[in-house]
């Protein structure tokens, strides 16, 4: 797919947490009429899973097309009866890269790491909130604090169609997995992506490990760059190669005004202590970093003064700008910005403890002692190491070809947080 080009008469809506996008998506899912696509790392069998369950069946049923994909690695345990009563009713269901039962653990490189709902080719939504319970404040200490856009207009075509090379990947080549497939496959195509006289210019950029290796950390370089006064930048996994620092600290050297807010309470222990290592040379530049403590910062949005935002599923660590799928909306419009700032100024002023330089004192000695050196440069470059091995083509199968995915019925809802593995920790990541 080559690269998409600007797009204007975007209307577009912020939508923060759980309690904003489930319903919106919900809603518009519910009025669908030919066609309904689904990307997304994680689905669990929880409220949220079952509520999504419900919506797409009772879609599929009345005549609409379906195809939801899924991340073999991210949603490896949904139970028979979930899976099953979704092909029954006419659900397409695809898993990406689904790993072997025995390598689940082994296997957290190159995922498909996107969070995409396109409807009727005439509303998309695009942003980092997975189909789980921890995107809702009732969860507890634990619920994530994250972004998403609701989108109207030309822009939602180009979300259908990063869609599209997935689901065109994953053609059903057994008849089990045609039983609900084909009976909707021609009322599908009848969709449409209407004119708004909104004004908003929109792109969405994408990530993969072909021919888009590093467009989204080119963006944020390239806003960076253009930045004049203000840079705010919400991000859960902080890790970014050289240039992209530089960047940073280039903008704060000449007076623009650089915030970081990041996690302060984080989810993965290693990630806090694998930022930590660059926060010194970050604020001797100038940069402001906010911890956010509240619950763990999952946001991946940011914004450059009041001509450039991007919301998406791209962290700015090793995993997001290297290897993973990934795919952000890139947006040039003041009232979008003025809505995303209104949203981070008041969590940045107060629920975030601001550093000072003499915060980041241990992680100057693990620096002289030559352990944070060696560790940020085999961060910095396992990317590149690993795109030396053999490629392959990560395969996209329907999910009748891939019973590892499927459960046994009795393993209760829980277990799925278990398998989401981080290959250095062994805890739950995203």
């Amino acid at each position: 797919m080559k690269r998409p080009d600007w797009t204007d008469g975007n209307r577009l809506e912020l939508l923060e947490n759980g309690e904003e996008y489930f319903p919106a998506v919900f809603a518009a899912i519910e009025a669908a009429r030919h066609e309904v696509r689904v990307e997304t790392f994680i689905l669990f069998e929880d409220k949220v899973g079952l509520a999504l369950r419900e919506v797409l069946m009772a879609a599929a049923r009345r005549g609409v097309r379906v195809d939801m994909t899924v991340d073999g690695f991210g949603s490896p345990e949904l139970s028979e009866p979930f899976v099953r009563g979704l092909i029954d009713a006419g659900v397409r269901i695809h898993v990406f890269d689904p790993p072997p039962r025995l390598s689940r653990r082994l296997r957290p490189f190159r995922r498909l790491h996107r969070k995409i709902v396109v409807v009727d080719g005439e509303v998309g939504f695009i942003g980092g909130i997975n189909f789980s319970a921890d995107h809702l404040i009732d969860f507890g200490p634990e619920a994530k604090q994250d972004y998403a856009v609701r989108v109207h207009g030309p822009a939602v075509d180009q979300l259908r169609r990063v869609t599209s090379e997935i689901v065109e990947h994953a053609a059903p080549r057994h008849w089990w997995s045609l039983r609900g497939a084909t009976k909707n496959a021609a009322r599908g195509a009848r969709v449409t992506t209407p004119a708004h006289a909104e004004r908003a210019k929109a792109v969405v950029v994408t990530r993969d490990n072909h021919r888009h290796r590093d467009d989204i950390e080119r963006m944020y370089r390239l806003a960076l760059h253009a930045a004049r006064r203000e840079v705010i930048i919400a991000n859960a996994y902080f890790f970014p190669g050289f240039l992209l620092l530089r960047s940073m600290q280039r903008a704060a050297r000449r007076g623009v005004d650089v915030h970081l807010i990041l996690q302060g309470q984080p989810d993965i222990a290693w990630a806090r202590w694998a930022a930590r290592m660059v926060y010194g040379q970050l604020m001797r530049s100038g940069v402001h970093i906010h911890e956010y403590c509240e619950r763990p910062m999952h946001g991946k949005v940011a914004l450059v003064d009041d001509a450039w935002a991007t919301v998406g599923s791209s962290n700015l660590d090793p995993l997001s700008l290297s290897l993973n799928l990934e795919a952000n909306l890139i947006i040039e419009d003041a009232d979008f910005n003025r809505a995303l700032r209104d949203k981070l100024q008041p969590l940045m002023r107060d629920r975030c403890r601001k550093l000072k330089l003499e915060d980041t004192t241990m992680h100057r000695w693990w620096w002289r002692l030559g352990v944070g050196a060696v560790v940020f440069h085999v961060m910095r470059h396992f990317p590149r190491w690993l795109a030396r091995l053999p490629r392959m083509t990560q395969p996209v199968m329907p999910v009748a070809e891939t019973p590892v995915l499927v459960s046994a019925p009795q393993s209760p809802p829980a277990q799925a947080w278990q398998w989401q593995i981080d290959p250095l920790s062994g805890k739950a990541v995203d």
